[in-house]
């Protein structure tokens, strides 16, 4: 995985809790203010995907903070993650439904910026909006060289040249303070 690994809901306990979290976010965020007429809206329809930052449950609770403070507004995921095309490529626009590390429902975000770009090349801004350690490049760097290693996968590697895909996102709900 990458930066955010996907947590399928499996459990129907945790699907029932998922689906009920996008009910209430659909009315308190105003996601369905179309007039009636007009139908039923994609944001109303869809249920985003749901998913937890990081590798582990704590990492998962630790990012998930950052978001909810307002300090980290994007992630970094391995291309290799949407080979299978199990988890969707991230679009502007789109939303997701993030889980703490015991796989709750906890906020909802919006993709407003996606770019790609090898591992080696990818820029400091970008490092500082991820929100993590002192929000350096380098900082960035040794912690995403270390997960991409530890959860990459039988058939890939680390290497400087991989791609990471660039997701810039925005708090939906819980509203940011």
């Amino acid at each position: 995985m990458s930066d955010d690994a996907v947590m399928a809901p499996t459990d129907p306990e945790q699907e029932a809790e998922i689906a009920a979290f996008w009910e209430d976010v659909k009315h308190h965020a105003h996601l369905s203010a179309a007039p009636g007429y007009f139908g039923a809206s994609p944001l109303e329809a869809l249920q985003p995907p749901a998913w937890a930052f990081g590798g582990t449950p704590e990492e998962a609770d630790g990012l998930l903070d950052l978001v909810l403070e307002g300090v980290k507004t994007a992630t970094a995921t391995a291309m290799w993650d949407f080979d299978g095309g199990e988890e969707p490529f991230p679009t502007v626009g789109g939303m997701s439904i993030i889980l703490d590390g015991g796989g709750h429902p906890r906020a909802l975000i919006a993709t407003t910026q996606v770019d790609v770009a090898p591992f080696k090349d990818v820029p400091e801004e970008f490092a500082r909006l991820e929100g993590e350690g002192d929000l350096s490049l380098d900082y960035w760097r040794e912690v995403h060289e270390r997960f991409f290693t530890e959860f990459s996968g039988p058939d890939h590697e680390f290497s400087e040249d991989m791609p990471v895909v660039m997701e810039q996102f925005e708090l939906v709900w819980p509203k940011p303070e």
